[in-house]
């Protein structure tokens, strides 16, 4: 079971590599979001300074969901996700083996990405710090929560717009409590660790229980 595991995260994250839809995309995505978001606002460096992690974190968030959509449907549509269901691998495992292949390609780009878009942004290098380390514990939430949706665009042709729809409030938490503890390195009340455990046990609650809902999710579109 451990090397079906490891066959299925080497093969997704070949093709997710391959489409086009991994690692270049997220991170151009997410440049862009960091770079035209001050245009907008002005050459005001403390209000950059002081909204910088809300920004960079929706930036995270929207380029997290990009191929998601076709986490499982490519799948569904050649037959793959029929034969990996009739294996010996469960389907939460399968989910999960995807969900993981996901963050490796779209996600830790965005991690590795983060502090030199900071910059652009005038972050403080404490600032810069609590970023990173939120968006290497927060990141896999959105990418196991995803899978949630991903399931339910495999079951309605293009479902691309369901995933944004579906994911978009399961990852409000993630959002508020990232961003609160990147703020306490700006001077805020809170320690950085309340918000930052609460953070990374959202993140574990989202890997154990977005495969199995995601897998739940595939065997009643089977049936």
């Amino acid at each position: 079971m451990r090397r079906a595991f490891g066959a299925l995260l080497v093969r997704d994250l070949r093709l997710a590599l391959r489409a086009g839809g991994g690692a270049g995309l997220g991170v151009v995505f997410f440049l862009a979001v960091v770079v035209v978001t001050p245009f907008a606002i002005g050459p005001d460096l403390a209000l950059l300074a002081r909204i910088g992690p809300a920004i960079l974190w929706i930036g995270a968030l929207l380029a997290s969901l990009i191929g998601l959509d076709r986490l499982f449907a490519a799948d569904a549509e050649d037959g793959s996700l029929d034969v990996l269901s009739m294996g010996a691998l469960p389907l939460e495992l399968v989910a999960a083996a995807k969900g993981l292949a996901h963050w490796i390609a779209t996600g830790l780009p965005l991690v590795v990405a983060a502090p030199v878009l900071a910059l652009l942004l005038n972050l403080a290098p404490a600032s810069i710090g609590a970023l990173t380390l939120t968006l290497l514990v927060g990141t896999p939430a959105i990418t196991f929560l995803g899978l949630i949706g991903a399931a339910f665009a495999a079951v309605f042709r293009r479902g691309g717009l369901l995933v944004a729809v579906l994911v978009m409030p399961l990852t409000i938490p993630v959002l508020i409590f990232a961003v609160a503890a990147t703020s306490t390195a700006l001077g805020g009340t809170v320690p950085f660790g309340t918000p930052f455990r609460i953070l990374l046990g959202l993140s574990l609650a989202a890997m154990v229980l977005g495969p199995i809902a995601a897998a739940a999710a595939l065997r009643v579109a089977r049936d």
